[in-house]
């Protein structure tokens, strides 16, 4: 299906046109008919050489400017509408302006009432009209809806300018700005809207913003479809948190989109005219906005309540006074806070670059640190895991990356990026933090991941964990400095005197009396064996690091399963020792206790 919304000035023709069309009259109140003109957003549809096409009928009173933007707001192509037996006319500049700042390329124009007057001079000024906005190259048709005259000629030119528009993706988040919604006896609440991309099927349960709703039925072209993908007009019979729910509201998919109150954008038109508190119209929506100037073309809105925006994003500014209307561009729908002096001015620096289109380098230069769920649901793509392992960023869904944060143009974790820069400046800071504990308290050498996550502002310890390199290493939880750099001289020297005893002995770990005689009192045996200088089994059984892997290996060469006896013999040390290594094999799953009490090696 294609659709496609109507736009000129009030009884230009709009709804006749739409009639001569379809057959089908889409103004459906009384009130509409009484007046002669379209109060509310009206539609219909017919096949144009065997394609669907629906209208979405719209009112040119200007007293119904907003309900008009409603209806333009999500479609993708335009008919525009103009008498030949009336002047240039407000709500058709309106209209135009309207069509222009939203960037709309796709239309046709219709000069209308061609029975009535000759479209000659109505044609030749709509034309010049168009070609001062983003509409120009517009085909210009002169029909009469009372004859008949030109509407194949019209039909040829729609069927041209759907084939022309980009074909939708079925499998985009869905994002329906609901413009109708209405009770059916023995059905319940229905809602009305225009879905530009993705796919709504029956049993969906989509979001609301404030709650959730199921899909009951779904309805196209007035007929009950198992599922409709835009671009289509859709009805969709609903259950579940309805009370907020109407027109101007959206129904998303559910955690696709990030619902926000503040945006930065670029807006185009004269924008010292921008007032403080223009109305923002986006998608079926209108509301007040607090318009911030920062610099230039650029602004700051802050929003009524918040909507579900992206990067790249479409939107109008309007003065409900002076009619003038301004184009938004959604530069980053999840800003930073302005606290500081000079900080609007800065702002638009890290914002004067941008374009408007989605780009994971741009968004985590200005981020430096940023999780993949918040850029999908900002709009910005992130590439798959084997897309960006051979690619420049590594993928956030893989492992963290270890090489060194010079050498990547980002560093991935869990759920986590960050950029190169930012990730070489923390790594630096780590060192730094590393090294200042270690001066100040020499017997409790290095620190938590957490902590280090808090004092370089990166969020997460997988973050940290991802940036640990040299001079620092991981161990147990903690990053630690070099050896050399961490323990006081008489500590390691009591540690050297150790390590040549065990060295002879790997197993024969010392008495408490030898520790004692060397100067390892419990509390620098806890420093050592946290800066990974010592494997502590037990609180008073000590041996070197790696004494456990040769265990294992030693072990390994006993008939299976072995008895800890066995092991005793193997090992050559004492059951004071042999008991706590054997269980401290098996709480790191190395090896496994049956019931009787013998042991098998569990193969890696």
């Amino acid at each position: 299906m294609h659709v496609i919304a109507t736009a000129g000035h009030v009884d230009h023709g709009k709804s006749a046109l739409v009639r001569a069309l379809t057959g089908s009259d889409p103004d459906r109140l009384e009130e509409e008919h009484r007046r002669g003109l379209s109060i509310q957003l009206g539609y219909a549809w017919t096949k144009l050489a065997g394609t669907d096409v629906a209208f979405v009928d719209v009112p040119g009173h200007e007293r119904f400017i907003s309900t008009m933007l409603a209806g333009i707001g999500p479609v993708p192509a335009i008919l525009f509408v103009v008498a030949a037996d009336d002047p240039w006319m407000p709500q058709a500049a309106e209209h135009l302006a309207a069509l222009d700042a939203l960037g709309v390329r796709h239309a046709v124009v219709a000069v209308t009432r061609s029975d009535l007057a000759d479209p000659g001079p109505a044609t030749a000024r709509v034309s010049e009209e168009v070609r001062r906005t983003s509409l120009h190259g517009a085909s210009i048709v002169s029909v009469s809806s009372t004859t008949g005259a030109g509407l194949e000629d019209l039909r040829t030119q729609l069927v041209e300018l759907v084939g022309s528009l980009p074909v939708p993706d079925a499998g985009a988040d869905v994002r329906l700005w609901v413009d109708r919604r209405f009770t059916i006896s023995g059905a319940g609440t229905v809602v009305t809207g225009t879905l530009p991309a993705g796919t709504i099927a029956r049993g969906d349960v989509l979001s609301s913003g404030t709650g959730a709703v199921r899909v009951r039925g779904v309805q196209s072209l007035g007929e009950s479809m198992d599922s409709v993908s835009g671009v289509a007009r859709v009805a969709l019979n609903l259950t579940g948190d309805l009370e907020e729910l109407g027109p101007g509201t959206t129904l998303t998919t559910p955690d696709a989109y990030l619902f926000t109150d503040v945006l930065d954008a670029r807006v185009s038109g004269e924008v010292s005219k921008l007032p403080t508190l223009p109305m923002l119209h986006v998608g079926a929506l209108a509301m007040v906005a607090r318009c911030r100037p920062l610099a230039g073309d650029l602004v700051r809105l802050s929003l009524e309540r918040p909507l579900p925006l992206r990067v790249g994003d479409r939107a109008l500014l309007r003065d409900p006074g002076s009619r003038q209307v301004w184009g938004v561009h959604v530069l980053d729908p999840l800003p930073p806070a302005l606290r500081r002096r000079g900080a609007a001015v800065d702002r638009a620096k890290a914002l004067a670059a941008l374009t408007g289109e989605p780009d994971l380098v741009s968004e985590l230069e200005r981020r430096e640190v940023v999780d993949v769920d918040t850029l999908r649901r900002i709009g910005v793509p992130v590439p798959p895991p084997a897309a960006a392992q051979s690619s420049a960023c590594p993928s956030p869904a893989g492992a963290a990356t270890t090489a060194p944060a010079s050498r990547l143009s980002a560093v991935s974790a869990g759920r986590w990026l960050v950029s190169a820069d930012r990730a070489e400046r923390a790594a630096r800071q780590m060192v730094a933090e590393v090294e200042r504990h270690g001066r100040a308290r020499p017997l409790d050498p290095g620190l938590p991941l957490t902590v280090l996550a808090e004092r370089t502002g990166l969020t997460s310890p997988e973050l940290v964990a991802a940036l640990v390199r040299e001079p620092l290493r991981l161990v147990d939880g903690r990053v630690l400095a070099r050896s050399g750099d961490v323990l006081p001289a008489e500590l390691e020297a009591a540690l050297a005197a150790l390590a040549r005893e065990l060295t002879a002995s790997p197993f024969a770990a010392p008495t408490a009396d030898r520790l004692r005689e060397l100067g390892l009192d419990q509390k620098r045996v806890a420093a050592a064996a946290k800066a990974g200088r010592l494997l502590r089994v037990a609180p008073a059984i000590v041996l070197l690091p790696g004494a456990d892997l040769l265990a294992v290996q030693e072990l390994a060469e006993l008939s299976a399963p072995f008895t800890a006896s066995e092991a005793r013999s193997r090992l050559g040390t004492s059951r004071r020792v042999v008991l706590p290594l054997l269980e401290h094999l098996d709480r790191v799953g190395l090896t496994r206790r049956l019931p009787d009490d013998r042991r098998l090696i569990v193969e890696s």
